[in-house]
């Protein structure tokens, strides 16, 4: 029996695949690394979806409903660094061929705390989740949006430790408010393109 991470979609693809990268897990569900997946959260939350995960599959996972889009919101369950072995799966199962039809989305240590931008393609900054997508899809082509998280002082720590830890209480408000954001722009892309969206989400 062929596993269902392994079958290609049947009948009309996502209009959008967007995955939220993080560490599964209580332990790190609400440190700075799990950014990525706040967002997808606070979608699921808006639309009234439920996350959930088949049998063999490695990421939780639902098909929203905004208006006539199909909108696929997934949170891999392996930690960041094999996030591909999640993200390829998802691809075959919503149908999604075009490279730009993928969202990653994950913390940023080279913003500052609240801020958010938009990307297609690019470097990957050293971020292992990202270079584990490439590796998967063979690609870096897929867009990204980034939620800047911030950089701890310098000589406190290293940047792998800082983002493993609850941001301060001080940080809520700004990061509560760049995951809302976050998703306007994932409903925004929705109805438009990647150029559009970078151009009125990214801030100069």
């Amino acid at each position: 029996m062929v596993g269902r991470r392994n079958k290609e979609r049947r009948g009309t693809p996502a209009n959008l695949l967007v995955v939220g990268l993080g560490n599964p897990g209580d332990d790190y569900a609400q440190t700075r690394h799990n950014a990525g997946a706040w967002v997808v959260h606070e979608l699921v939350r808006r639309y009234s979806g439920k996350l959930t995960r088949g049998k063999r599959d490695y990421a939780e996972a639902d098909e929203l409903r905004l208006g006539l889009h199909r909108l696929a919101v997934a949170i891999p369950t392996t930690y960041m660094n094999e996030s591909g072995r999640a993200v390829a799966p998802l691809m075959r199962r919503y149908g999604i061929e075009d490279m730009s039809r993928l969202v990653i989305i994950h913390d940023e240590l080279d913003l500052p705390v609240g801020r958010l931008k938009v990307k297609l393609g690019g470097g990957l900054a050293g971020n292992n989740g990202l270079k584990s997508v490439r590796a998967h899809l063979r690609s870096d082509a897929f867009a990204r949006i980034r939620i800047g998280v911030g950089k701890p002082e310098s000589g406190t720590m290293k940047g792998a430790d800082y983002v493993l830890r609850r941001p301060a209480r001080s940080e809520r408000p700004e990061l509560d408010r760049v995951v809302g954001e976050a998703a306007d722009a994932v409903e925004y892309l929705l109805e438009s393109d990647i150029e559009a969206t970078m151009n009125r989400f990214n801030r100069s």
